[in-house]
């Protein structure tokens, strides 16, 4: 029985929550393996609409484990909000249902603070990267630098007198630079009192838990936030987040080994689009790009900031393929492409007059490269709710192998509206 890993393969907002839904219903064990709660998806249930960006999908269907890695960076001031608006809506989320990496980093509320404050600072120097000013890259900072109040520390106030003050002594140095006041033990101390109680019941070393039900036979759907363009490592940078959001971040974020990740799917939208600063070559400032986003309602799940929208780069996912070993992908939102005339496919870059065919690591690079294009034609009917492939006009299928052909991966699941089961299955990744 093959495991899943759940990826966006652009810059995130591809359509991942219906996926997940869907492969979620099958699935005995979600588990979030990186990032925080500065992305997130919708899931639509029986009509309901539920909002989550720190809490795996599985939360919401009865019977399932859900499990928040270590890889997460969890601000525990969001997690129990989301709890409660789940709740309000009638979705129980308890110690039975959630388990939550002993060994997750916590954001607190001065890492917050710090993500607003250089934000701001970088608007007037024109250098912002655009967070979304949740406390994400700070507290990863705070990880790496061996600094950081994790999860079983909650369990353990009164040993952390020393954490906290190895902590303070390098954010009150930042602050003193940005001309902000000092932050006082006590004051980090109540926070942590505060939500300790709450919290602390859903902590465990999610590593045995998992083996246990690995060894089980349990299927395993590993979910992912943002997409592959915004890793630390593999994405445009410095316009990214502050994790490593590729399929083999399932493993290290989660306390699995590599061989428990199976099938990785891609989750892969009919055309571009990003949010926030940074390289965009098939960016679109016209009508057509207006079309996209009114069309693909292209707004951010928890900013709801305005998406930049664009052509379809198959360089960019091409390179997505390979840095995820990507088994096969889910394309996204074909129906916002219906009735345009002709369909443009960025198929190479030049660079500085030169052909290239993949994303360069410059970052002066990646502002210089143009794209090149390929016109397909489009069509007129709709494939809105299109179950079958004998329910797609011809170039719509066209442009569905041209894809394919293009990012050398095929289409496993085709979606053709929001609606779970306006999808076509190809391929099962849950599938031995």
């Amino acid at each position: 029985m093959s495991n899943v890993v759940v990826i966006g393969s652009q810059w995130g907002d591809e359509g991942k929550g219906k996926i997940v839904d869907w492969l979620s219903e099958r699935a005995d064990v979600v588990v979030r393996f990186q990032g925080g709660h500065n992305a997130g998806h919708t899931l639509v249930i029986d009509g309901t609409s539920y909002k989550l960006s720190l809490l795996p999908s599985g939360v919401v269907r009865p019977g399932k484990l859900a499990v928040i890695g270590n890889g997460v960076v969890v601000d525990p001031h969001a997690l129990l909000a989301e709890i409660d608006r789940l709740g309000a809506q009638g979705i129980t989320v308890t110690p039975e249902n959630l388990r939550i990496a002993e060994n997750a980093t916590l954001i607190l509320s001065l890492h917050r603070e710090l993500d607003a404050l250089r934000e701001d600072a970088a608007s007037n120097s024109g250098t912002r990267i655009g967070t979304t000013r949740r406390g994400i890259g700070p507290a990863y900072e705070d990880k790496v630098g061996r600094r950081a109040i994790r999860m079983l520390d909650l369990a353990n106030l009164e040993t952390l007198g020393g954490k906290i003050d190895r902590l303070l002594t390098h954010h009150n140095a930042l602050r003193r630079g940005l001309d902000q006041s000092e932050i006082s033990h006590d004051a980090i101390m109540q926070e942590l009192t505060g939500i300790a109680e709450r919290v602390t019941p859903f902590i465990e070393p999610v590593w045995r838990l998992l083996d246990k039900h690995k060894r089980a036979g349990a299927r395993i759907l590993f979910e992912g936030a943002q997409g592959t363009l915004l890793d630390i490592d593999h994405g445009t940078y410095p316009f990214v987040t502050s994790s490593n959001t590729v399929a083999g971040q399932a493993a290290a974020g989660s306390g699995m080994g590599p061989g428990s990740v199976g099938y990785v799917l891609g989750i892969t939208k009919s055309y571009t689009t990003r949010v926030g600063e940074g390289p965009f070559p098939t960016e679109l400032t016209d009508e057509v790009g207006q079309f996209l986003g009114e069309r693909g309602h292209e707004f951010g799940t928890v900013t709801g900031r305005k998406r930049r929208c664009g052509w379809f780069d198959a360089v960019l996912v091409r390179q997505s393929v390979a840095v995820n070993g990507i088994s096969g992908i889910a394309l996204t939102k074909l129906d916002v492409l219906d009735g345009l005339d002709e369909i443009k496919v960025c198929v190479g870059y030049t660079l500085d007059g030169e052909e290239i065919d993949y994303m360069p690591a410059s970052q002066g690079k990646q502002a210089r490269v143009r794209p090149v294009y390929a016109t397909i034609e489009g069509w007129k009917d709709s494939t809105v709710g299109a179950r079958s492939w004998a329910d797609l006009p011809a170039q719509a299928i066209k442009y569905v192998r041209l894809v394919e052909e293009l990012i050398g991966a095929p289409v496993a699941l085709l979606s053709t509206s929001p609606e779970r089961d306006d999808t076509i299955l190809v391929q099962d990744p849950f599938a031995d």
